[in-house]
Order: structure tokens, then C-alpha cells, then sequence
């Protein structure tokens, strides 16, 4: 199998079931935002330890398969995130935030590598978030995508956090 089949040439690519559609609809754009927001977990798991890195290669996996469910509107690959997933988030979350001094304002987004990649993945998250927001107005979505999206850029926040305080590094607080 090549890695071009020329399909997509004229603007159009394939859903799950053989459907084509122009590569600007917003469906196609919220896949493209979860894909962008996987390759930059990737860049983040140059810098990531040994655990982090474990929790970030789960997480990729979970995107590829949120971009395959909303590559499937007719639910044929029975691929269909479930709120469990979100709640391994949330324990992930609970667990490292109780290690962490109590936020009490806006932090600018920097750090060491990982954290200053991680506070990027971030913001690419609530980009597929907002995607997913444009793409239930059109056609209603299976709502653990977004809840998981919206867990997920926070915990990212938390992973950042985390870097910054392992690096003995004071965040920046945002200045009026």
C-alpha cells in the first residue's frame, strides 16, 4: 500500500463507509484539530519522563480513536469513547494536583520543554474542543468527546505545573 492514493487531490477525503467530503467541513477540521493536538503530545514525549511518557502514549491512543469515531457518523466501527475514560483523566488529575501548591492566579504559559510543549498541547486541546462545539451544531456528537477534551487541557495544565515544580522553576504570574 502506497502512502498516496491520490483520492484527496481534488479537495475531498474519505469518512468511515466510503462517504467523501471537502477537507474544509467542520467535521474534517475537528478530526484535523485532534490529529494536530497528537502530534504535538508526540513533540511533548521528547521531554517527558519515564511515567508521563506511559500516560501520554494512552492518551495518543485514546485521540486516534476520538478522530476515528468522529471519522464514522454512522457508528460503524462501534469505536465509542466512554466516560471511563474521562475519569482516568480526572484521577490523574486528583492525584498530582494534591502534590501541587494551591493556584491562586493566571500563570503565563512557559517553562522547561516539556512544560513550555505541554502549555502548546494545551491550547491546541481547547482548539479540538472548540471544533467539536462547531461540529455538534451541525450533527449531535457522543458527549464524552467533549468532556474528555475539556479534562484533557486540563490536566495537560497539571502536567505543566507539575514540570515546573520538579525543575524548581516559580511560574510567572500574569500582570495586569
Amino acid at each position: 500500500m502506497h502512502i498516496y492514493t491520490k483520492s484527496g487531490d481534488k479537495g475531498q477525503t474519505g469518512l468511515v463507509g466510503g462517504q467523501r467530503v471537502d477537507k474544509d467541513t467542520v467535521r474534517i477540521e475537528c478530526i484535523g484539530a485532534v490529529d494536530e493536538l497528537n502530534a504535538a503530545l508526540g513533540v511533548c514525549m521528547v521531554h517527558a519522563g519515564e511515567q508521563a511518557h506511559a500516560l501520554l502514549t494512552t492518551i495518543q491512543h485514546t485521540l486516534f480513536n476520538i478522530g476515528a469515531e468522529l471519522a464514522d457518523p454512522e457508528k460503524k466501527t462501534g469505536l465509542i469513547l466512554e466516560a471511563a475514560a474521562t475519569q482516568k483523566l480526572e484521577d490523574e488529575i486528583d492525584k498530582r494536583e494534591a502534590l501541587l501548591p494551591p493556584l491562586r492566579e493566571f500563570i503565563l504559559p512557559s517553562g522547561p520543554p516539556f512544560a513550555a510543549n505541554l502549555h502548546f498541547a494545551r491550547t491546541l486541546c481547547r482548539r479540538a474542543e472548540r471544533q467539536l462545539v462547531k461540529l455538534q451544531r451541525e450533527a449531535p456528537q457522543n458527549p464524552h468527546l467533549l468532556t474528555y477534551l475539556n479534562r484533557l487541557s486540563d490536566l495537560l495544565f497539571i502536567l505543566a505545573r507539575e514540570d515546573m515544580e520538579r525543575a524548581k522553576i516559580k511560574p510567572q504570574s500574569w500582570q495586569k
